[in-house]
């Protein structure tokens, strides 16, 4: 469903993507980990067309990602953000309902409210919670509300930006199992950037390991605590002695 092969990314001096080959097959959910500012975001991106790329080519079911394509290919995608990222100024119904309101496709406003009402009932939300803003919801509850706009125009592909980031442990657990259960149950392929290794072993069925803008391993999440390259076993173990560099 999604193949990278040789992409190159760079900030000035700055090389992040250094030839980055990399498929997801159609229905998988593979997570991409590594540290912080190793440029899993900005793979993310690239696929996006947020990010022009320096060199390599990014292909969707076939199809090339270019300005021309870009637009059509959006339409396949859903979006968990990092923190959510919702509209502040939006009652929740309306940030679910955000993609259906808008574009070709446009919905009635009746239909949308219907539809996000649906979907915040597919993550654990009751409807008394449509019309309330996003400030007077738990950090949880807005994950859930930002998970429930991901899937509310019934995407292809689906990506998760570091989806547990600053939940406690227990809504951490519940998150990724609503988000392998959606997943699973919609049978999109699906695109997860963490370091977060609870959701690594909850939401993957492959893991891809970036390190110095390169992938350094991948493969099935089960052979991942077997993996003999040093800097996977460094990482998902946490350990501060090893090859990749700490500061100090």
């Amino acid at each position: 469903m999604i193949e990278l092969s040789g992409v190159t990314k760079s900030f000035g001096s700055n090389h992040v993507l250094r030839g980055i080959d990399l498929s997801v097959a159609k229905g998988e959910s593979l997570v991409v980990i590594g540290g912080s500012g190793t440029g899993k975001s900005v793979i993310l991106k690239c696929i996006l067309g947020l990010l022009t790329l320096d060199g390599g080519t990014i292909r969707v079911d076939g199809t090339a990602m270019t300005h021309r394509t870009r637009e059509a290919m959006l339409a396949r995608f859903g979006m968990l953000f990092q923190g959510a990222a919702l509209f502040d100024s939006l009652p929740v119904w309306q940030n679910v309902a955000f993609r259906l309101m808008r574009g070709e496709a446009k919905r009635p406003r009746a239909e949308a409210r219907d539809i996000a009402i649906e979907k915040l009932r597919r993550v654990g939300l009751g409807p008394e919670v449509a019309d309330r803003l996003p400030a007077e919801l738990s950090g949880g509850m807005q994950k859930r509300v930002g998970l429930a706009r991901a899937i509310a125009a019934e995407p292809d592909i689906i990506f998760f930006d570091e989806p547990t980031t600053g939940l406690d442990p227990i809504m951490a657990g519940v998150i990724n199992d609503l988000i392998r259960e959606i997943v699973t149950e919609m049978g999109a392929t699906a695109v997860t950037i963490t370091h977060d290794m609870s959701s690594v072993r909850a939401i993957a069925d492959r893991v891809a390991m970036l390190h110095g803008g390169k992938i350094r391993w991948s493969g099935p999440v089960s052979e991942m605590d077997g993996a003999a390259d040093p800097y996977v076993d460094q990482f998902i173990h946490g350990r501060a002695e090893g090859p990749i560099e700490t500061i100090r």
